[in-house]
């Protein structure tokens, strides 16, 4: 007992030694990422609400292991050990679900089409999951699948047993579907139509699958019924299975592809593979992932902080994505899921504003702006035939969630120096936003008159979510002013946005010093609880709400009385009790549960409204506070496992965050030319450019003691300020951190060094 005893001593030291010894430059970035970050999830608790994409990156298939019911949006969960079958899917959250999606699986022993008959027991023990390769074992029927991606095909690989009953199962789903077997061919050909919603009546996924193997058994199914003697099915759910002879160890390929064009498209996207071997495929696609990740490289972290960057930057690499194809003329065309016509042009989908307008896109501002430019316009060509900017895309219009923020992503582009697209279309669609609501919702603006008129959107008017609405309306037209003097608008057009984004003080209550909803004759919403998630809220409660004025939040410090009322404001955050008020939901919600078990007091990570607010200490002349908050949100919210996140990762908005904080900064307000300053949580990371130049971020003495940055120096130079120039650092260069154990209270304290705020524009 004593020596066993010692032995596992033993083990725990050298375990908590590896996991905490440093990792020197990567050059292997890939291999780093844990595409199961944030799959051990549920609808009554979010770790991510993710699924394991085995793509490229923004590519416009995703393939994943399906452990789900066919149409679950938790299609993969972590806690699941059966596996149904092999999915291309489309989906952005579970809460959104899928689109475009059919399964592929193989089978041995008897025909099982229907998903519960087919579905094998497999373990994570025996699953390699990467971004550029998937393989698992099946236990029930002793084949080994293996899955290597391309931006619209996929190549397949089974390992088969010795049996003369080894099949492929290909199912297109329900709510109407096709296949056909061509024997000649070793092909199958198909559509899906199965969606969520954000869809025309002609809406189709055509896909194509051919096989290296010629088929000795040939069925379609129309649900559960066999189609005798038919190569072909149309019905509601549609599907095949194609057998044959194996030896023990024979591999079968299958080459797939797929197009919301036509089936000639999909054929012609299967020439992303062309002759290329499995091997090829994978080298190839982890190729890509390589060239993407490794445009950061860091060093000095340790394994699981490590691999916890790489993990965020992968899921910050997926969303939006692509929705294009190209022709065999080699141009860029798309189906629209706007008017159901195919158009020339670019398009990108599968993201919600409400999210991403927050880091996400700041993000490929900074690193991938020519990437950003096709989506700009993308978002002319969805304007152009929708009619509105799409603040949620999946693929078309859906109705869910709040805001304009759409004019955040659009001012942020062009105001960060994106060009080549048609900037006034743009601000024309964002006009049009701001004086109309919409066909949905959440398309427009919900209570733009009254809006307009009184400048919030009233409490007592049936218009829910209304104070979050006013906030982010506010916001909204922050980015539109800043827009419309960058394109010399009319100046009475210009003041007419400065005014407007001032209307975040209409609900500041001095009374309780927090935003309060407010009624049509000027009076508060009585009874108001501060705790209160949803009602004049989105997903969260006055506390987290409050600080939604990205732009001015010297404005909000005065509201609050000065700089010291607002440092103790941002604390209550952190010391309150997670109490809540879920009334309005009549449930807990899943991020309320997640807020309350994360041991920060009021601080909702795990949800969006909230996350910029620990930067906002930067402007009341308390950067150390920033510094330590940063550093335990980093280390208690996020890890590199299947449990990682703390609440949905939505899009990437949520990696991005942490991508931009282990950095050493964040876009607090985009639609203005600044990161507001942390601390980096590396000792040194490199940066290159999409221009070719290279920014290091230095930070030498940088450790799990040393968390406080003492001083700043940029290109040699100090830096007294608490924020950096998005123009400065694309020229490239150097940005050092002195870091120490204690705070520095004496930096960044002065006015002088706070962030843009727009109470202090000289206009």
């Amino acid at each position: 007992m004593r020596t066993s005893s010692f032995l596992f001593f033993v083990f725990l030291v050298i375990t908590r030694t590896v996991s905490a010894q440093t990792v020197g430059q990567v050059t292997d970035p890939v291999e780093y990422v844990n595409v199961l970050m944030g799959t051990d999830s549920k609808p009554s608790l979010s770790n991510g609400n993710t699924y394991p994409a085995i793509a490229l990156p923004w590519g416009m298939n995703f393939w994943m292991p399906q452990t789900g019911r066919m149409g679950d949006g938790w299609a993969y969960t972590y806690a699941a050990n059966k596996i149904r079958g092999f999915k291309q899917t489309h989906q952005p959250s579970p809460w959104m679900n899928d689109y475009g999606q059919f399964a592929i699986m193989p089978v041995t022993g008897k025909i099982r089409f229907d998903e519960n008959e087919r579905a094998s027991w497999f373990s994570h023990k025996a699953e390699i999951a990467k971004p550029y390769y998937y393989k698992v074992y099946l236990a029930d029927h002793n084949v080994t699948t293996e899955i290597a991606p391309t931006e619209r095909a996929a190549r397949f690989r089974f390992t088969f047993p010795q049996t003369d009953s080894a099949s492929v199962v290909i199912d297109a789903l329900d709510k109407g579907s096709f296949v056909k077997i061509i024997p000649g061919e070793n092909k199958i050909i198909g559509y899906t139509t199965k969606n969520s919603g954000g869809v025309p009546d002609n809406f189709k996924n055509y896909f194509v699958l051919i096989f290296d193997k010629p088929f000795t058994v040939r069925q379609v199914f129309n649900g559960k019924k066999t189609e005798n003697q038919a190569l072909e099915v149309q019905a509601d759910h549609a599907g095949a299975v194609v057998g044959f002879k194996t030896r023990k160890g024979e591999v079968v390929n299958v080459r797939v592809a797929s197009s919301f064009i036509s089936p000639e498209q999909a054929e012609l996207n299967l020439t992303e593979i062309g002759s290329d071997s499995f091997e090829t495929v994978v080298q190839k696609a982890k190729a890509a992932w390589n060239q993407e990740l490794g445009r950061i490289k860091i060093e000095g972290g340790t394994v699981d902080q490590t691999r916890t960057f790489y993990s965020c930057l992968y899921r910050s690499l997926l969303f939006p994505r692509k929705f294009y194809e190209i022709d065999a003329a080699k141009k860029v065309v798309h189906y629209s899921p706007y008017n159901g016509k195919v158009l020339p042009g670019y398009l990108f989908t599968d993201t919600g504003f409400w999210d991403t307008f927050r880091s996400l896109f700041p993000f490929l501002n900074l690193m991938y702006p020519s990437l950003n430019a096709q989506m700009q316009e993308g978002l002319v060509n969805a304007y152009n035939e929708g009619g509105w900017l799409p603040e949620w895309a999946s693929p078309g219009l859906r109705n869910t969630m709040i805001g304009s923020n759409s004019a955040s992503i659009v001012a942020d582009a062009y105001l960060k120096g994106l060009r080549g697209y048609d900037i006034n279309t743009l601000y024309e669609a964002v006009l049009k936003n701001s004086e109309n609501e919409g066909p949905m919702d959440a398309v427009g603006r919900r209570g733009v008159k009254e809006y307009n008129k009184l400048g919030y959107v009233p409490y007592d008017v049936k218009i829910n979510e209304n104070a979050a609405r006013t906030l982010e309306y506010a916001y909204a037209d922050f980015t539109i002013y800043q827009l419309a003097k960058a394109l010399k608008r009319p100046q009475a057009e210009i003041d007419r946005f400065a005014q407007r984004s001032q209307n975040y003080r209409n609900l500041f209550d001095p009374a309780t010093g927090l935003m309060r909803g407010k009624n049509q004759d000027g009076t508060f919403q009585k009874p108001f609880n501060p705790f209160k998630w949803g009602d004049a809220f989105t997903e969260g409660n006055s506390w987290h709400y409050t600080w939604s004025v990205f732009h001015d939040v010297q404005g909000l410090i005065g509201l609050m009385g000065g700089p010291k009322n607002f440092v103790a404001k941002l604390d209550s955050v952190f010391t309150l009790p997670p109490v809540f008020d879920e009334s309005y939901y009549g449930s807990v919600i899943h991020e309320i549960r997640e807020m309350q078990i994360a041991d920060m007091g009021n601080y909702a990570h795990g949800n969006q409204p909230i996350q910029h607010m620990i930067y906002l200490y930067n402007y009341a002349g308390a950067p150390w506070k920033t510094q330590y908050w940063i550093r335990e949100t980093m280390n208690r919210l996020y890890l590199p496992t299947p449990d990682g996140y703390c609440g949905d990762e939505d899009n990437g908005q949520t990696s991005a965050w942490y991508v931009f904080s282990a950095l050493g900064f964040y876009p607090v307000c985009p639609g203005t030319d600044q990161y507001v300053l942390g601390a980096p949580l590396f000792k040194k990371a490199t940066i290159t450019l999409e221009n070719g130049k290279k920014l290091v971020i230095n930070a030498p003495t940088n450790s799990e003691k040393n968390r406080y940055v003492d001083a700043v120096r940029v290109n040699g130079k100090p830096h007294a300020a608490n924020w950096l120039s998005h123009r400065a650092l694309l020229q490239g260069g150097t940005v050092e951190f002195t870091m120490r154990p204690t705070p520095n209270q004496q930096r960044g304290t002065q006015p002088s060094a706070f962030p843009y705020s727009f109470s202090n524009e000289k206009r």
